[in-house]
């Protein structure tokens, strides 16, 4: 092992690898974005607002009288709109009209799982 690099790869790297592992496994997912816990967009496959977005998915999902809400599905015009999240990230996509929610949601909860971070 190189003792210049670390031994496992930066949160960004692996934010970018779990979004295109998720354009090219998950069938017709158009398109996603990984952000952290504090706001910050780690990788997207695409520039758009997400986090504003998860962040008012995440409100409008929120009950006071229930539990935090751990994945979001929403039926939209243009598509399906799925969120999960951690207390590490949150991964956001879009996906066809139709998509079998049940298989897009272990997509994006086996992504978070890939965030992770390692430990000791």
């Amino acid at each position: 092992m190189d003792a210049g690099r670390p031994a496992v790869p930066a949160a960004e790297d692996r934010a970018e690898s779990v979004v295109d592992e998720l354009v090219e496994e998950s069938a017709g997912l158009r398109a996603c974005a990984v952000i952290a816990a504090g706001g910050e967009v780690l990788a997207a496959t695409d520039p758009n607002d997400w986090a504003e977005q998860a962040g008012r998915l995440w409100q409008a999902a929120a009950d006071p009288s229930r539990p935090v809400p751990a994945y979001v599905h929403v039926a939209i015009d243009a598509g399906e709109l799925f969120a999960v999240r951690s207390k590490d990230a949150t991964v956001i996509a879009v996906a066809d009209r139709f998509s079998l929610a049940s298989l897009v949601l272990c997509d994006l909860r086996a992504a978070l799982r890939r965030l992770a971070p390692a430990t000791a």
